[in-house]
């Protein structure tokens, strides 16, 4: 009898451990994560000259705030934790490392721009936390075999162009090309981009470059220098700031080249109204969303689940703002992966999701897109389809175009 007694209390004994262990193999965490809470955290330029990007963090704290509402991910609250890193590099590694040593962050996400992800990426990859969905498409962004923890969102930049210079060759075969180009990865990805989109046809195609430093007052020298080259195309690989200038002394010059701007230059409020709408009647760009200003959208499921949330959680901020549309989809992306973790909340398991998003269809995606990545393939991103302004909204045309060979 006691024998069978202690058989029994042994057989529960063991049956309370091995639930016990199971329970705990089942919770991971790294620092940052608990039970309660994942700690994020990312800079934002919210003053200097780039705060136009200020309304991404903005609408991406909105979203975590609408997550928390409806009970976290798997019960856990984001704390989103942003720096002012005023669009500085030096002083996003500072806020960076704040965030990582001081306030112990599981990850970074959607940290802004080229050179502040520059600045910082073999700090975080070092230290292996994850740099994920960063703001940038520069390919070095997108190379798992040298930088495991860094995953950038933005369609990558040599990608983008090598799809402009396809465009080119088959609508403008005989263009004299100048390039307007950012003096940073930026500028040169979407530079390189094009040059390899045209092929051989690209030495005899490009007619002029200049390059411009993000501190420069002004591009107009530039802009001469390429029109003075006699180019009746005109590439800018740039930002909102200087894009803007160069549309603005264009029309001034009454100049009417093709003009072609980077996805990054192409949000109506931060660019083309600064610019001008009349002036920037006809630019051509790229988009792999949709624009809320279009009516083609009016009664698409997708945006009025994004006009509704600007509505309750953001009502301050501009629903046709294209910015705000980019922060509210890197924001639905970042719950889709932690969503994917469980509670298997490691460093090492959010990079592992974020390389296995399969098939992942956003709201405000244009449709027929999709997100897939790989352990190999870190592009987010990589499907495009051209638009043209019409002086009052972007227009898309033609087919989606998928770059589906690697990057760079």
């Amino acid at each position: 009898m006691r024998k069978g007694i202690f058989h029994l209390a042994a057989g529960t004994a063991l049956a309370l451990a091995l639930s016990v262990s199971t329970a705990s193999a089942q919770k991971k965490y790294d620092t940052g994560a608990s039970d309660t809470e994942i700690k994020i955290g990312q800079t934002v330029p919210f003053s200097g000259a780039y705060s136009v990007y200020a309304n991404i963090g903005k609408t991406q704290a909105a979203y975590m705030k609408m997550i928390n509402d409806q009970g976290g991910i798997n019960g856990r609250k984001i704390n989103l934790i942003q720096y002012d890193d005023a669009y500085s590099p030096p002083k996003t590694v500072e806020q960076i490392r704040k965030l990582v040593e001081g306030d112990e962050v599981l990850l970074t996400f959607q940290v802004i721009g080229t050179a502040a992800n520059a600045a910082v990426q073999k700090y975080l990859n070092t230290k292996k936390v994850p740099q994920l969905f960063a703001a940038t498409g520069a390919s070095k962004f997108t190379d798992p075999k040298n930088f495991p923890w860094t995953m950038g969102y933005n369609p990558n930049y040599f990608v983008e162009g090598k799809i402009y210079g396809q465009f080119i060759l088959k609508e403008y075969p005989n263009a004299k090309i100048g390039i307007l180009y950012q003096n940073d990865d930026l500028g040169k990805d979407y530079s390189n981009g094009l040059k390899a989109g045209l092929g051989d046809k690209a030495s005899k195609m490009i007619v002029a470059e200049a390059s411009y430093e993000v501190s420069d007052p002004t591009i107009d020298s530039q802009v001469l220098k390429i029109k003075d080259a006699g180019a009746d195309l005109f590439y800018s690989a740039s930002t909102p700031k200087q894009a803007a200038q160069a549309i603005r002394k264009i029309h001034e010059l009454g100049w009417k080249p093709v003009h072609i701007v980077d996805i990054n230059a192409s949000p109506v409020s931060a660019t083309l109204q600064p610019a001008g709408l009349e002036a920037s009647k006809g630019v051509i760009s790229v988009q792999y969303g949709k624009d809320p200003a279009d009516p083609t959208w009016k009664d698409d499921p997708g945006l009025k689940k994004y006009l509704d949330f600007m509505t309750k959680y953001f009502p301050e901020g501009d629903k046709m703002n294209t910015v705000n549309t980019y922060g509210y989809s890197t924001a639905q992306l970042l719950v889709q992966v932690l969503k994917q973790c469980g509670d298997d909340l490691t460093r090492e398991n959010v990079m592992r999701q974020a390389a296995n998003l399969k098939d992942v269809v956003l709201d405000i995606g244009l449709p027929g897109m999709k997100i897939n990545t790989s352990p190999t393939d870190y592009r987010v991103n990589k499907q495009l389809q051209m638009m043209k302004f019409n002086g009052e909204r972007w227009e898309l045309f033609g087919p989606i175009l998928e770059d589906a060979g690697p990057a760079g």
